[in-house]
């Protein structure tokens, strides 16, 4: 008999398991076998099928139809059947939808938790207090963008049908970051399920249908990666957004390539949680359990990477070992519970496989005392793992540098801030960090130069719908949640009606460069040859070439440097070392693209006679474009020092800032038409917010942008902020599209080259934007062709800082 004195002696938990049956009655209720959701309405399940086990124990909870290509395209179908009437809808009766889903889902909350703790292995206490809870808040929260949508984003519309595509981690709380959003801007849409965690969307699909929801807007298709290829790979979509690991991303980003979807990506990670001297020790070690031991390790974001101080390592280890101790791995449904099972056999499979690779490589692993045989033999029906830490990790090691996805911590000391740094960055990753000490100014630091997309200050793995969640570098780009979220599923209204842009004609063949010499070698009354412009310097092109600059007769001008790779490479070089410009103030900027712009207009007819010679526009239409090009500088110098994010409080005592980053260099690629004004368009935006640029000018009208260069070095631009390389734009584009060095590329062009530039981004998962071969009216700025916030908000990418204030 348990008597109560015994269990004061002990302090042991006892059981305190969470009842089931309610759960157990709907999955009996459907005789354990489930279809697809098409046009408001659960299929039948087909022959293909998969068993959904529960990863506690291996029971069978159900058999789940496996969509192929008819339910997919059916499904498609349904989307674009329903889009026109649902994006029709007023905000105001839209939001009433998603009111009615956030009130169901917490009506149906006990059950919905219950049910995603079976299906997921998750802690039945993180289902009921985190995930459910965040899933209703955030339908609540979208209702308001779906009032307000007209209102705060005018001149925009919804993209379309969109493909969602979501993992096993977060099952139905991943459903509601890419549901609720989707429904706000007027979009419908086919979510996939993951293979594994089906039961919790299935279930999600039934509350849509009692909360009256249109038939059609809501369609959901289950299977594994054949599925969601064919998901993917759909002409119906104008909009693709996934959650899952990088390899898939990057798969994803070139099956999509030119297809003009709109794409997301929330990629994998490798976290750090860097621990200062000056942190509280015990807090951080509590920052840890969230941080890791949260959902098994199996969070994207997960603190995976502890980078502590030295002369706190020791004591911080120590007691990290003992709450290590304390942590309670069990049945998922014991509200006792810390840390349940992993998802399945085969990721425990995975997890083991690089714990002893990590153990090879020569790091120490160290376990609580009770990972014993008796541990292994009382959880062998289950996918349970023990919380692990690894000391003594070398940074360059596969544990250190590869995501495990499960409840290891591995961890590497430093000595001062900036080596602190210096190891967080160290990673192809960059989805999130977790800094931990007492001095604000210190976290605050180390905030801004971590190079991730979220970031906790004395905090960890908090989220909230208000608040931009997303990645840097191979951990993907666009943002769920916030301001930010919604745009990704809108698109300019502009775009929608956009005419195919003229078919540029290729470039007359490369010759040798000769300064003083025309074609032929005969002395020439013309122009010396071009050259490039790279770190606030001309230079001749590594290739020793160049190529004729005509005009609209066909009548040569001059000859400008054909640029290589090796002239990408120099120019992203000096882009790379002109840092300090990033570091400026937005007043700072600004006050170097006024005086750009005031020496510009001093030039107007130099500049005006160049590109009415060039392209055969009239005196006075060539005249238009210098004035135009010199008000957009203006504009966005006066944009320079407004672009400055927003502060948002999500909890009480807690803040998280949206501060909009630059990505540090840009790779833009110009159109032919407007060779100024593109050129400006493009160029001023992008280092009005910190940006320094790599840039192909027209290709046939080069002349424009490379008379700039005087003007550029007169106006104070320091050398290698803006970089420009004349050449063949698509070969052009390709390099910097394969640059590691490149976080983002802009291209307007061809729909070719568009798909090209989407292609190679893959490598390293670089942000692009690109016109799809579609023209654009660069005079435009009321619409936002032209110029606008769009330009702004794709020379930028949003860091959340979340940080605790008051008592």
């Amino acid at each position: 008999m348990n008597e109560i004195v015994n269990i004061l002696d002990t302090m042991e938990y006892g059981p305190a398991p969470e009842e089931d049956g309610h759960v157990r009655a709907w999955l009996a209720r459907h005789g354990g076998r489930f279809g697809q959701f098409i046009d408001g309405k659960l299929t039948k399940p087909g022959k293909e099928t998969f068993a959904v086990n529960n990863p506690a124990d291996g029971e069978k909870l159900a058999d789940v139809a496996e969509a192929g290509e008819k339910e997919v395209d059916a499904a498609v179908k349904a989307a674009t059947s329903a889009f026109a009437k649902w994006s029709g809808l007023t905000g105001t009766e839209r939001a009433r939808h998603l009111y009615a889903i956030a009130r169901q889902v917490q009506k149906h909350a006990r059950f919905l938790a219950v049910l995603e703790s079976l299906d997921n292995g998750k802690p039945i206490r993180e289902t009921r207090d985190i995930d459910v809870p965040l899933v209703a808040r955030h339908f609540y929260h979208h209702a308001g963008w779906a009032e307000l949508r007209d209102e705060e984003f005018p001149d925009h519309v919804p993209a379309g049908v969109c493909g969602q595509i979501i993992p096993w981690n977060f099952p139905l709380l991943m459903l509601a970051w890419k549901v609720a959003p989707a429904l706000a801007a007027g979009c419908t849409m086919v979510l996939k399920s993951a293979e594994h965690t089906p039961l919790t969307a299935i279930a999600f699909a039934e509350i849509c249908a009692e909360a009256g929801l249109p038939a059609g807007v809501f369609n959901l298709v289950n299977g594994g990666g054949k599925t969601g290829a064919l998901v993917a790979g759909h002409d119906g979509l104008a909009k693709l957004a996934f959650t899952g690991s990088t390899e898939v991303g990057r798969i994803l980003r070139r099956q999509t390539a030119g297809t003009g979807k709109k794409l997301s990506l929330e990629l994998g990670g490798k976290s750090p949680f860097i621990v200062f001297d000056t942190a509280d020790i015990d807090a951080a070690v509590e920052g840890v359990v969230d941080a890791i031991w949260f959902n098994q390790g199996e969070v994207c974001c997960a603190g995976s990477r502890a980078i502590v101080q030295e002369g706190i390592a020791e004591k911080f280890h120590a007691k990290l070992k003992a709450r290590m101790e304390t942590l309670r791995v069990g049945p998922p449904l014991d509200k006792s519970t810390d840390i349940g099972a992993v998802v399945a056999p085969v990721q425990i499979a995975s997890i083991r496989a690089k714990v002893e690779a990590g153990v090879k490589e020569g790091a120490s692993l160290w376990q609580p005392s009770w990972a014993n045989d008796d541990f292994t033999k009382a959880m062998e029906k289950g996918c349970f793992y023990p919380p692990s830490l690894f000391t003594g990790v070398s940074p360059a090691s596969s544990l250190a540098q590869e995501e495990i996805f499960g409840p290891v911590l591995v961890s590497m000391t430093f000595r001062t801030p900036g080596e602190a740094v210096t190891l967080a960055n160290n990673s192809r990753y960059g989805l999130a960090a977790s800094i931990w000490s007492q001095n604000l100014d210190v976290a605050f630091d180390a905030a801004r130069k971590v190079k991730a997309g979220v970031v906790w200050i004395n905090s960890t793995n908090l989220f909230d719908a208000a608040v931009g969640f997303g990645g840097y570098k191979e951990s993907g780009f666009g943002r769920e949640g916030g301001r930010e979220g919604m745009l990704e599923y809108l698109v300019p209204a502009w775009e929608k009606k956009a005419k195919a842009a003229p078919a540029a004609t290729p470039l007359p063949a490369p010759v040798p460069v000769d300064d003083d010499a025309g074609p032929g070698g005969a002395r020439a009354s013309l122009d010396r040859t071009v050259k490039l412009y790279v770190g606030g310097k001309q230079a001749r092109p590594d290739s020793g070439y160049s190529y004729p600059v005509v005009d609209a007769k066909g009548r040569l001008i001059t000859e400008a440097g054909y640029g290589n790779r090796k002239d990408i490479r120099n120019a992203v070089e000096a882009a790379r070392k002109a840092d300090a410009w990033s570091d400026m103030t937005g007043h700072a900027r600004a006050q170097v693209l006024w005086f750009l712009a005031e020496n510009l207009e001093l030039r107007s007819e130099e500049f005006a006679a160049r590109i009415a010679q060039m392209t055969g526009a009239s005196q006075k239409q060539a005249g238009r474009e210098v004035a135009a090009s010199v008000a957009r500088i203006i504009h966005y110098a006066s944009r320079a020092d407004k672009y400055d994010g927003r502060v948002r409080a999500p909890q009480a005592r807690m803040l998280a800032l949206a501060l909009p980053e630059p990505f540090e260099v840009i790779g833009i690629s110009c159109p032919d038409e407007a060779p100024l004004l593109g050129f400006v368009s493009l160029v001023a935006p992008a280092i009005a917010v910190g940006n320094r640029v790599v840039v192909t000018p027209s290709q046939h009208h080069p002349l424009a942008a490379c008379d700039l260069y005087q003007v550029l070095d007169t106006s104070d631009v320091p050398g290698g902020v803006v970089n420009i390389v004349t050449g063949d734009r698509d070969q052009l584009a390709s390099v910097m599209a394969k640059h590691d060095d490149i976080a983002a590329c802009w291209y307007f062009g061809s729909a070719e080259g568009s798909a090209m530039v989407e292609r190679e981004s893959a490598g390293n998962l670089k942000a692009t934007w690109v016109n799809n071969g579609k023209a654009r009216d660069w005079y435009d700025g009321g619409q936002g062709q032209g110029q606008g916030e769009e330009f702004l908000f794709r020379a930028t990418r949003i860091k959340s800082i979340w940080t605790p204030f008051g008592v």
